[in-house]
């Protein structure tokens, strides 16, 4: 693939068919090293989840988002937040990835252009009183549902813990500042993800499961890429004390060089690559009363706790 691009770059007179083939070949190497390395580690245990070995405590990172953003990299791009790409495909195309927009400084009176799009959010927020697992199911089914966080990056951190850290067949990171900010830069905001359910897992302790169907671009190269439609399966690993999220991993019904191919090549969808997933049917969801016989959620029984 870097002879591919050296060529494309740098040498123009290079034949069409030429091109081609160094570009299929090279398809074929990142596919090769997709797959291979695209099978699922093992869920760590809990313990080794709260394990103080790989975590940096929440100050450490805000401030290291703050220096990063302050600190650009040779091409202007803001550093990534990533702990590790679990394989080099993954890696490689991080270079890839489209720079998001530098802030514009604001005229008197006039609002900033290119704001911070998660400005909203308080990653310092209160955390959610404990509940059980079935009414955090409920209650995270209907964020998830309003607003898609897994493409969006719009989060509700109250409902996670300050160590949270994510993985999936591709990459591994800590924080969820971290999280949201990743998947905010890397999916076009057409994307999608649609909720389809939400709920206690019965074979692994402690797990809510969220089952979704992904859709949309990726912001990768001039364009993007457009994601052929496939089913994504989370696992939140929740703490038994605390009742926060510890732990997200991600699981897709179709393998990682199934879903760079039919990125590459749309036309081999549905010949040698699987059929996009089907149409998500539209839910009501609403979000649940956790305590007392009054509207309003989650709140309602922090409200109560302190007696107000």
């Amino acid at each position: 693939f870097i002879v591919f691009l050296h060529r494309w770059n740098y040498n123009p007179t290079t034949s069409t068919a030429t091109m081609g083939i160094h570009f299929l070949v090279s398809v074929l190497l990142i596919s090769i090293a997709t797959l291979t390395s695209s099978f699922q580690v093992g869920r760590p245990a809990l313990a080794q989840v709260k394990s103080t070995a790989w975590r940096t405590s929440a100050s450490e990172r805000r401030s290291r988002h703050i220096l990063a953003a302050k600190n650009k990299n040779k091409d202007g791009d803001e550093m990534s937040d990533v702990d590790e790409y679990r394989n080099g495909a993954t890696a490689f195309l991080s270079n890839f990835m489209q720079s998001s927009p530098s802030p514009v400084p604001a005229g008197e009176g006039s609002r900033p252009i290119n704001d911070d799009p998660l400005s909203d959010i308080d990653f310092d927020a209160p955390k959610a009183p404990k509940m059980s697992l079935q009414n955090l199911a409920a209650v995270l089914d209907a964020e998830l549902y309003e607003k898609e966080w897994f493409v969006t990056g719009n989060i509700s951190p109250i409902y996670f813990d300050d160590e949270f850290q994510f993985q999936d067949s591709d990459v591994k990171l800590t924080g969820v500042e971290e999280y949201a900010r990743g998947v905010r830069k890397i999916f076009d905001q057409t994307s999608r993800a649609q909720i389809i359910s939400s709920v206690v897992n019965t074979t692994i302790p402690n797990t809510i499961t969220i089952t979704w169907r992904l859709s949309g671009r990726v912001n990768i190269g001039p364009k993007g890429l457009a994601i052929k439609p496939y089913i994504c399966y989370t696992d939140f690993t929740v703490d038994e004390e605390s009742g926060l999220v510890v732990f997200q991993e991600d699981r897709f019904d179709i393998p990682g060089w199934d879903i760079l191919l039919s990125a590459l090549f749309p036309f081999l969808i549905g010949k040698v690559t699987k059929e996009p997933a089907p149409e998500v049917e539209p839910r009501v969801v609403k979000m649940p009363v956790i305590s007392g016989g009054k509207k309003g959620g989650i709140l309602d029984g922090l409200f109560q706790q302190l007696g107000l």
